[in-house]
Parts: C-alpha cells; sequence; structure tokens
C-alpha cells in the first residue's frame, strides 16, 4: 500500500520542531517569526518530504479563503496586464491566490462580480474600476478589506495606488511648449473616472503654468479610454475648425486612435499635429511613429496594491485614505517635434 500524503506534522517531526513552527516557517508573512537557522532546516525537510500544504485544511484552521478578487475594467487593455503580474507575484510570496474578474466598466457587471466573490469568501479586492463616487465598491468596502488601483473615489474613503498624473501631465505640456507649441489641444478622458478629470484638471493648470491660456475649444471628451473614442474626439475638434499643432491625449488608446484619425484626414503625426499619450502600453514604441507618452510603473502599482491589502488584512494598523501615489516620466520619442512655426524659422536662418 502506497504511504499517505505528507502531513505538516511529518515535516516537524523531520525537522525536529513543533508543528506550529513549521506552519509559521513555511509562510513568507510570518518566517520572520522563526529563527533562520530553524527555518532553512524546515524548509529543507519539506521539500525532502515532498510536502505541499492543503489550502483547505489552511483554509479551516485560519479562517480565510487566501484568495483575492481582482477587478478589472477590460482585460483587452494593454495597460493592464503588467499590472496583474505585480499584484499576483506579491500575492503568491503571501501564499494568496488571485481571482480575476473583467467588468466592461458595467456597473451590473461589477456587482455580479463583487457578489461573486463575497459567495467566494474573498479575503480582500483590488479594485481597477472604480468610478469618482463609487456607492458600489464603497458599501462593499465595509464588508472586506479593499485597495484601489490606478483610480480612485472621491472621497478617498478607499486606500489607492495611483500614477503622479498631474506630475506626467504637466511634464507633457512643458515638454510640448518647449518645443514650440502655443495651440495644444486636449483629447480627454470619461470625466466621471478620476483617470479622466485629473489628467484633465493637471491639463488645464499646465497651460498657465507656462503661460497659455487654455482655449475651451480645443478640449474634446471621449466616453472611454479606448481607441475609437480617441479617434471620434479628435475628428469633433477638426470638424468644428479648431486650429492646434499639438495634443495630449488622455492615455495611449486614444493617443492611437489620434494617429488614425489624422491618418483618414491626410494630416501628420508629427509634422502636422504632435501627439502625446500616457501609460506607455507595451509596444507604444511600436507605433508609427513611436509614442511620445507618460511613462507608468505598472508592475510597481500592482505589487504595492497587493502589499497594501495584504497589510490591511493582516492588520497592520493602516487607515483609510492613504493613497500611494508614484511618479511618472516621460518618455519622448518620435510622436513630437518642433511647432511648424519653429521648423519654418530654422529653415530660413
Amino acid at each position: 500500500m502506497s504511504p499517505g500524503p505528507v502531513k505538516l506534522s511529518d515535516v516537524a517531526e523531520r525537522a525536529g520542531v513543533h508543528p506550529a513552527t513549521v506552519s509559521r516557517a513555511l509562510s513568507e508573512r510570518t518566517r520572520h517569526m522563526v529563527n533562520t537557522d530553524t527555518a532553512q532546516r524546515v524548509l529543507a525537510a519539506a521539500e525532502e518530504l515532498g510536502y505541499t500544504p492543503n489550502p483547505i485544511a489552511r483554509s479551516l484552521k485560519t479562517n480565510r479563503s487566501f484568495t483575492i478578487a481582482v477587478l478589472l475594467p477590460d482585460l483587452t487593455n494593454p495597460l493592464f496586464p503588467p499590472m496583474v503580474r505585480g499584484i499576483e507575484d506579491a500575492l503568491a510570496e503571501a501564499g494568496f491566490t488571485a481571482l480575476i474578474a473583467n467588468t466592461d466598466n458595467h456597473p451590473d457587471r461589477a456587482l455580479a462580480a463583487v457578489e461573486t466573490m463575497r459567495t467566494r469568501l474573498a479575503d480582500g479586492c483590488i479594485a481597477a474600476t472604480a468610478t469618482r463616487d463609487d456607492g458600489l465598491l464603497a458599501e462593499a468596502a465595509t464588508e472586506m478589506p479593499m485597495v484601489l488601483i490606478n483610480r480612485r473615489v472621491l472621497n478617498h474613503e478607499i486606500p489607492a495606488v495611483v500614477a503622479d498624473d498631474r506630475s506626467g501631465v504637466r511634464q507633457a505640456v512643458e515638454h510640448l511648449a518647449a518645443l514650440g507649441h502655443e495651440r495644444i489641444a486636449h483629447v480627454a478622458g470619461p470625466q466621471w473616472l478620476a483617470t479622466g478629470a485629473d489628467r484633465h484638471e493637471a491639463f488645464l493648470a499646465a497651460l498657465r503654468g507656462v503661460g497659455l491660456e487654455p482655449d475651451p475649444h480645443l478640449i474634446s471628451f471621449g466616453e472611454g479610454f479606448t481607441e475609437e473614442q480617441g479617434a471620434r474626439s479628435l475628428h469633433s475638434l477638426l470638424e468644428a475648425g479648431a486650429k492646434f499643432t499639438a495634443l495630449v491625449a488622455g492615455n495611449d488608446l486614444m493617443a492611437l486612435g489620434c494617429y488614425d484619425a489624422l491618418v483618414e484626414r491626410g494630416l501628420s503625426c508629427p509634422d502636422d499635429i504632435s501627439v502625446v499619450g500616457f501609460n506607455d502600453m507595451p509596444f507604444a514604441d511600436k507605433f508609427n511613429p513611436p509614442l511620445t507618452t507618460v511613462r507608468i510603473p505598472h508592475y510597481e502599482m500592482g505589487r504595492r496594491a497587493a502589499e497594501l491589502l495584504l497589510g490591511r488584512i493582516e492588520g497592520d494598523g493602516s487607515t483609510p485614505g492613504e493613497d500611494i501615489v508614484l511618479p511618472v516620466e516621460l518618455i519622448q520619442r518620435a510622436s513630437t517635434a518642433p511647432a511648424p512655426s519653429r521648423r519654418a524659422r530654422q529653415a530660413a536662418s
């Protein structure tokens, strides 16, 4: 008869320690509580015996499922996979697993996802789906630890890990102004999302910061952070006769839509209009032309969100509203060039 599965007590006997010591030594989050030599002896014994922790028994003992809900607004957006990788890496180190749900930015789907995660007894939630005034998530946050990523809510009651959008937009506008652009348009994201509203407000402030007065006729709002909405918004500006030599897009997908609209109208980027995106999503350097954009630390955002949530689950004393704002960097590529007037002066000199 083949031997039964290796138990935690077998590892304890092999290592010559108490089973509780084995439990602490095998967990990344509690290993610091064990003497280093003892922890190494336990790990070696577990590997030698081929011990695999029983997640069901572990859940019954700790009253946890060791799963974390991760709500995403759009799985097809290249912005999110690096964030999810950061989340999963941090969770795995602590023995947790991510349960990922896509909501398509639809409240009903978000509600269904939250209810499903509740029935599966998720220990917490990381949400990239928040609207500026999100009652659904605020209610869910009263029942389970929650952290937002890439977005915030207006009252800041739920802690968030976000990029420094205002700094990024300011860098974009200052870059265009330094190239001699004085008529700068904004293809803005939806204002019911914090990312859209924050970047729009930052755009207005950044223009004033370089001595340019915002012109409402040079601003068009998209209904989503998509390529289609970027193209629609730029078409709207051009059809209205707006005159500008550069634009800042709400994100890289909207910038890509602007590329499409410019081609359809026989215009060239950057010869006619310079374009700056936001996010530096994967393959932005492969666009034609490669996109000047604001790089945000996707992977680090994911890791920090997971670490923040795990701390709240463990009761580390963190309080609501403690947002983590990560620095960003403008990446200059071929989609921006000196303003046509400056190029003309340089050619004449």
